[in-house]
C-alpha cells in the first residue's frame, strides 16, 4: 500500500560548536557524565503511575545545576569504530530536559528532531579532547516560531552553563 504525502523541504543553516580541550578524554568524559545524570527511567514511570501533574514531573526529573540537564541516551561507538579502522576513544549523548521540550512542542512536535541536543566527544591524541553540538537555537529558529525559537536561545543559556560547569568556556556563540 501506498500513502499520499506532501512534502516540503525547509533548508535549514545550523552553526556547529567545536571546543578543543586540554583534557584527557576519560577525564572530560567523566565530567560530563558527573555533571549529567542519566534520566530516572524508574522515577519517570513511578512519576507517570501515580498522576504526577508536569510541575511535579519537570521538578523532580530535572538535573542538578542551572542546567537541568539529563541523558536520555548514551553511546560508545569505539569498539565499533575500531573494527571499522578507526581507534578514536569517542562517546555520543542525547541531552536535554523535558521542560524546554514542552515548550517546543505545543507549538510544533517536529522539534523533537533537535532536542534533546546530541553531543558528542572524541579524543584527539592522548591529551586532548574534542566536543561538538550543535547550537541549539541555531537549529531551531528554522521552525519559524517564535516560541520555538526562544525555547532554542534557553537551551543555549543551559548549554553554555553545562560546559561552563564541566570546566570548558562558554563558546562566544552561547554568550548571550
Amino acid at each position: 500500500m501506498a500513502y499520499r504525502a506532501t512534502e516540503r523541504l525547509i533548508p535549514a543553516t545550523v552553526t556547529r560548536i567545536e571546543l578543543e580541550a586540554d583534557v584527557p578524554f576519560d577525564t572530560l568524559r567523566r565530567s560530563l557524565e558527573a555533571e549529567v545524570p542519566p534520566l530516572d527511567v524508574a522515577a519517570l514511570r513511578r512519576l507517570l503511575d501515580d498522576g504526577a501533574d508536569w510541575s511535579r514531573l519537570t521538578r523532580e526529573l530535572a538535573g542538578p545545576g542551572s542546567h537541568r540537564l539529563v541523558r536520555f541516551l548514551s553511546d560508545d561507538p569505539t569498539a565499533v569504530m575500531r573494527v571499522g579502522g578507526a581507534d578514536i576513544p569517542s562517546a555520543a549523548y542525547l541531552i536535554g530536559d523535558y521542560l524546554t521540550a514542552a515548550r517546543m512542542f505545543r507549538h510544533d512536535p517536529g522539534a523533537l528532531l533537535h532536542t534533546p541536543m546530541r553531543l558528542v566527544l572524541h579524543a584527539r591524541g592522548p591529551a586532548r579532547t574534542v566536543l561538538t553540538v550543535e547550537q541549539p537555537s541555531s537549529a531551531l529558529v528554522g521552525f519559524g516560531s517564535n516560541k520555538i525559537t526562544q525555547a532554542g536561545y534557553e537551551l543555549d543559556r543551559m548549554l553554555g552553563d553545562l560546559l561552563e560547569d564541566i570546566g570548558l568556556p562558554r563558546p562566544s556563540s552561547l554568550r548571550l
